[in-house]
């Protein structure tokens, strides 16, 4: 199953807190902070949320 790498590059100062929740969700707590997450459909609506805040790579 393909995986994608989320790394956060802005900080979550001044966001709303859903947005907040989200990173923190995603396993982010500071910028450079880079987690590895399966391809699914969850974690693509939670990329989808903060894609201003993060970037994201598809690996293998």
């Amino acid at each position: 199953m393909p995986r994608l790498k989320v790394t956060q590059v802005r900080s979550k100062v001044g966001n709303p807190p859903d947005q907040r929740n989200t990173l923190r969700s995603l396993g982010l707590k500071r910028i450079g902070d880079v987690v590895v997450k399966e391809d699914r459909p969850e974690i693509r609506g939670m990329v989808y949320a903060v894609r201003h805040l993060i970037a994201v790579e598809e690996v293998e």
